[in-house]
């Protein structure tokens, strides 16, 4: 079992443990704007009920969500309650309307979302406005690892992409490495058993997540990224679908690639995505996928960049 934390990390706080939804009254106060969903919002009655005004977030880009909801954010509190898409909206949000505004996060999946700057802003914000990690960040396992078991795996593969990948890029540092190797053992610890443990997963999840803030994404999530952009495929089951495959990419390029190979298969298999076919993903679109991804500056990050050729080839051997 994981123990309870509160971390005070620069100007936010973090709350992990069980229970620690109880604290949200505590760290956040009243009269905020919520952000969720209907299955999250079920799941913290007492943090609807705190809040000033509730917006459900459709599915769809965050990008263009963002937009819609831009103009109904009031209050300097805007906190997110759900997965990764409710987490990047309430971050972009937050960007768009700048300072004092401020971001907080509850989340619902393995996403790591509320522990990273990383988001796209509004549609029509200025690409140079600076992006916002959250503020306050309340991670209980009964919510953060509350996925059924399919969707928990694929969120996991997610999770354990960010470690794998993000103790390579060229902006990794010591301590964030660490955390990544943290996080695969921790996810790997999680599903030695039948059941998998839900604790292991979400400190896991906070862990990646701690290391892609500091060390940024690479050849793995940009492909997934615009996977899921042109194909429409779910984040965590394109994940769970690629990770086996750019693992040996990235081990390529840095022989010190965590090669968390048979684990990302087995996240696969339980996740249902074995292949990218089998999440929806259609064939036709495959080129498409490697001719965008290609064009992404952030491939830099994991060198030498990815090109077309071996993106497809990539997708390919995924499909």
């Amino acid at each position: 079992m994981a123990d309870a934390f509160t971390w005070q990390d620069g100007e936010r706080t973090i709350r992990f443990g069980r229970g620690a939804l109880a604290s949200a009254g505590e760290l956040l106060g009243s009269g905020y704007t919520l952000l969720t969903t209907a299955r999250a919002e079920a799941s913290a009655p007492a943090v609807v009920a705190a809040a000033a005004a509730v917006h459900h977030v459709r599915p769809g880009k965050v990008d263009e969500i963002a937009a819609e909801l831009r103009e109904s954010m009031h209050g300097e509190l805007l906190v997110a309650l759900g997965g990764g898409r409710v987490i990047d909206v309430t971050k972009a949000l937050a960007a768009a309307a700048g300072p004092p505004v401020r971001a907080a996060a509850i989340p619902t999946t393995l996403s790591a979302a509320e522990m990273s700057h990383g988001h796209r802003h509004a549609r029509g914000v200025d690409a140079s406005t600076p992006n916002v990690r959250p503020a306050i960040v309340i991670n209980d396992p009964d919510l953060s690892a509350s996925q059924p078991e399919p969707e928990l795996a694929a969120s996991a593969a997610n999770s354990l992409a960010h470690a794998v990948e993000g103790a390579v890029t060229v902006n990794a540092s010591p301590v964030p490495v660490l955390a990544a190797g943290e996080a695969v053992r921790l996810t790997r610890a999680a599903y030695a058993d039948t059941s998998p443990d839900h604790e292991a997963l979400a400190l896991a999840a906070l862990l990646s997540g701690y290391t892609i803030d500091h060390s940024g994404l690479g050849l793995h999530h940009i492909v997934c990224q615009t996977i899921v952009r042109v194909a429409g495929s779910g984040h965590g089951p394109t994940n769970a679908a690629m990770l086996p495959h750019t693992i040996g990419a990235l081990r390529r390029r840095n022989p010190a690639t965590i090669d968390a190979t048979d684990l990302a298969r087995e996240l696969a298999r339980r996740a249902g995505a074995e292949r990218l076919r089998a999440i929806g993903v259609a064939e036709d679109l495959l080129d498409e996928v490697a001719m965008t991804a290609a064009q992404r500056p952030q491939l830099a990050v994991t060198p030498p960049p990815a090109d077309a050729a071996e993106i497809r080839e990539l997708l390919r051997a995924a499909w």
